[in-house]
């Protein structure tokens, strides 16, 4: 099982992701294919005295840069590290992809060059969050801005399978996120998608305000792609200003020094909770095949750690799980509506 690292893709380039790969390979034993210049990637891989890992180098000329348009990149760069990364999921050389690149070309690229998988209209790009007990699967995130119920009941689908199946939740809590927990509580589309979901074989807890994301009341929380990644990018600033101000805290006196100190195992624990490079990156839920998409300042350990969930997501068969729980939904759907007439 190989997973396709696009090795060209995020802020940092081939340095920080081609040390992130071995890491990976080296830790966890990833077999990876690194897309992408191949003199560049060669010398990266002599630095980090690779030669005796599964790693197998497959050249691209070209590079979708991070404000690049998703169409001018689906388009015109069909040898971009990206894209040849996408085409060895679609020809099964490769069970999954990674990229630290552009993630509006990432999304464009997986739909169009992997497919979708029967029963799914959208993509959903799935965040996976610390809460107080574990984690949250936060979705859509940032792929789908104006989505349909229908829509909101699919992602719900997805992310119930890979908080079961990846995260090992046995029967997940799906809530809709709303301004109020009270049913009729929101706007036209999750007053809609409330119904649906009400309907659904899910483990349904009903609407959910933005606190129970963090507060471990259910384990997968579903939105538009708007609201979604807007609800992301301020927690990530809110988890940044916190650390701030923490180490800003223990460092102000020799008291406060000594403190911390002390307390440091401490500090070290709550920091791996909260630490997103912990799980490395975004699943890509609803494409034929696999798919991490990193943040663009993704450190190593992130690389690392997308390339070791993209492998369990290949061997846990995820993508046959969720097509059966859509066949399920649909299934269900029919006979409620043959019912009705």
């Amino acid at each position: 099982m190989k997973i396709a690292v696009d090795a060209m893709g995020g802020d940092y380039g081939p340095a920080v992701v081609v040390e992130g790969a071995v890491a990976s390979a080296r830790e966890y034993g990833a077999s990876i294919i690194l897309v992408g210049d191949k003199t560049a990637i060669e010398r990266e891989l002599s630095r980090c005295k690779s030669h005796d890992l599964p790693i197998d180098v497959r050249h691209a000329s070209q590079v979708v840069g991070m404000a690049e348009l998703p169409s001018h990149a689906l388009r015109r760069k069909r040898d971009s590290s990206l894209r040849v990364a996408a085409d060895l999921v679609r020809d099964g050389e490769a069970a999954a992809f990674v990229s630290a690149g552009n993630t509006g070309a990432a999304m464009a690229i997986a739909m169009f060059v992997v497919g979708v998988l029967p029963g799914v209209d959208r993509p959903a790009i799935a965040a996976v969050l610390p809460n107080l007990r574990g984690f949250t699967v936060l979705l859509d995130a940032g792929a789908n801005v104006d989505p349909k119920p229908k829509h909101l009941l699919q992602f719900a689908v997805m992310g119930h399978v890979y908080a079961r199946d990846i995260l090992g939740y046995a029967n997940p809590r799906v809530g809709l996120l709303s301004v109020g927990e009270e049913e009729g509580k929101g706007n036209d589309l999750t007053k809609e998608a409330y119904e649906e979901l009400k309907d659904s074989s899910l483990n349904f807890i009903g609407n959910v305000e933005g606190r129970e994301i963090y507060n471990g009341r259910c384990d997968v929380v579903v939105t538009d792609g708007f609201t979604g990644n807007v609800a992301l990018k301020i927690s990530e600033s809110l988890a940044d200003m916190l650390g701030s101000m923490i180490k800003e805290e223990l460092t102000r006196d020799v008291r406060s020094k000594v403190g911390a100190a002390l307390a440091l195992p401490a500090f070290e624990r709550f920091k791996k909770r909260v630490d997103y490079t912990e799980m490395g990156g975004a699943p890509l839920l609803g494409i034929n095949g696999a798919a991490i998409v990193c943040h663009g300042a993704s450190p190593v350990k992130a690389i690392k750690n997308a390339v070791r969930v993209a492998r369990e997501w290949a061997k846990a068969d995820l993508n046959q799980h969720i097509k059966t729980a859509l066949e399920a939904e649909a299934a269900r759907e029919a006979a409620r509506e043959g019912g009705r007439e």
